[in-house]
C-alpha cells in the first residue's frame, strides 16, 4: 500500500470538501430574515479564479473544459474556471500584491501553506490558507546517470558532500529556490541532512550555523547551473548526456519523462535516488482560500471543482503526465511507476513534514550564503 496520503487523510479531505457544500447549501442559497427562508436565486454563471503552479499545467488544462461541461449537466448553470499558472513563490507574491484575487489557490507542494499563513498573518492578522487536500503528487528526488549512482553509491544529499571530500568531481545542478518550489525542495532537504534532523524540527539557527552551512555550500560548490525550471534540467540530461550534468535535484516525474530518450542516446539511463533520510512531496494542495472576495457561489463551484479532480478517471489522466494520483483508491500505473522509466513503484522513504514558515522564509535569505556564485 502507499504510504503517502494515507485512506485516512483522503477521507478526512474529502469530508472537508462536504463541509463546504453544506456550509455553502445552508447559507449561500437560503437566506434567513426574521426567522423565514427566503430562497436565493441561481447564478445564470459563476468564475472561479485557479492560480496554481505551473508543473501541473498540462493535466489542468486537459481536464478544466470536462470539469466545466460536468457543471453544467449537473446543476443546470455555467462555472467558468479561469487558469493562471505561475511559479509557487510568485503565486504569493500576486496574492501578496493584490494583482490576482484567486478562489483557488495551488501552490506545488504544502510547504508553502505555513510560509504564506505567516506573511498573510502578519500583514493582516488571521490565517489565508486554512483547510487544503493534495491533486496529485510527485516527491523530490536526486536525479543521475545509473552508472555513475551505483559507481559513488550516491543515496542521499550527505553522500554528495562525501564525494566532494573525496575530490570527486562531479556536476549537480536544481533550479534557484528564489524561483522554483523544485529548488526551494531541495535545498531544505540539502539543510535538513547537514543539520541531521527532520524538516519539521529544523529551527533558523540550525540554517546559521557554519558546520550546516559549510556542507550545503561544498555541495553546492558543484553546481553548474540553476535557472526557474525543474522541466529544464531533465531535458538538458537527456539531450546534453553524462558530461553536461551528473545529478541534479527535481520531481520524480521528471526522471520519467526523461529516462528512457536517455538511455536511447547515452547507452545510460536516468535514475530517481530517493534519499534515504526522507523526502518531501510536491503535493500540489488545493486550497479555496478564506478571503472576503470569494462567495459562497464561488466556493460552491470549487468544492465540486475539487471533488472532480479528485475522481478516479481524472486522477488516472494525470499519471499520464508523470504524477502520482492523490486519491489512495486509484491503483498506481506500473507501465508509468517502473524500473524502466527509472522510477520505484513505490516511494521507498519516509516523506518529511514541512518546516515552520519562518524557516522558509530565512531560507531565502541563507540562499546567498551557499549557492555557487558561478552557476547561472
Amino acid at each position: 500500500m502507499r504510504l503517502i496520503p494515507k485512506r485516512g487523510y483522503f477521507l478526512l479531505a474529502t469530508g472537508l470538501v462536504l463541509g463546504f457544500l453544506l456550509n455553502v447549501i445552508l447559507t449561500g442559497i437560503y437566506g434567513f430574515r426574521g426567522g423565514s427562508r427566503q430562497v436565493v436565486g441561481l447564478p445564470e454563471r459563476v468564475e472561479i479564479v485557479f492560480l496554481y503552479s505551473s508543473e501541473k499545467s498540462s493535466w489542468l488544462e486537459e481536464v478544466t473544459p470536462l470539469f466545466e461541461k460536468w457543471f453544467k449537466e449537473k446543476y443546470g448553470f455555467e462555472v467558468r474556471v479561469k487558469l493562471i499558472a505561475a511559479g509557487t513563490h510568485e503565486t504569493i507574491n500576486m496574492i501578496m500584491q493584490g494583482s490576482v484575487r484567486p478562489t483557488i489557490w495551488s501552490p506545488a507542494s504544502s510547504i508553502w501553506v505555513p510560509y504564506f499563513n505567516y506573511r498573510w498573518k502578519k500583514k493582516y492578522g488571521k490565517d489565508i490558507a486554512k483547510e487544503w487536500v493534495p491533486l496529485v503528487i510527485s516527491p523530490i528526488v536526486i536525479a543521475g546517470w545509473k552508472s555513475l549512482a551505483e559507481k559513488y553509491h550516491v543515496t542521499c544529499f550527505r553522500d554528495l558532500y562525501e564525494l566532494s571530500e573525496q575530490g570527486v568531481d562531479y556536476k549537480w545542478g536544481h533550479p534557484d529556490p528564489l524561483l522554483s518550489n523544485g529548488g526551494t525542495m531541495t535545498v531544505l532537504l540539502e539543510f535538513a541532512e547537514a543539520a541531521g534532523k527532520p524538516l519539521s524540527e529544523l529551527t533558523v539557527e540550525d540554517l546559521l550555523n557554519e558546520t550546516v552551512l559549510e556542507i550545503v555550500r561544498t555541495i553546492e560548490s558543484h553546481a553548474v547551473f540553476y535557472g526557474k525550471s525543474t522541466g529544464f534540467f531533465g531535458t538538458w540530461a537527456a539531450d546534453n548526456g553524462p558530461d553536461a550534468i551528473t545529478f541534479f535535484g527535481v520531481y520524480e516525474n521528471i526522471v520519467i519523462d526523461n529516462a528512457i530518450r536517455a538511455e536511447r542516446k547515452w547507452g545510460d539511463r536516468l535514475v530517481a535516488i530517493y534519499p534515504e533520510y526522507g523526502t518531501l512531496l510536491s503535493d500540489h494542495p488545493f486550497i479555496i482560500l478564506d478571503a472576503d472576495w470569494v462567495d459562497y457561489w464561488q466556493k460552491f463551484a470549487a468544492s465540486q471543482y475539487l471533488l472532480f479532480l479528485l475522481q478516479p478517471e481524472i486522477q488516472k489522466r494525470a499519471m499520464k503526465h508523470g504524477f502520482r494520483p492523490a486519491n489512495p483508491l486509484v491503483p498506481l500505473d506500473s507501465t508509468i511507476f517502473c524500473e524502466e522509466n527509472g522510477v520505484s513503484y513505490e516511494i521507498p522513504v519516509k516523506v518529511m513534514e514541512p518546516p515552520p514558515g519562518e524557516v522558509l522564509e530565512a531560507l531565502f535569505k541563507v540562499w546567498e550564503k551557499v549557492k555557487n556564485p558561478g552557476a547561472g
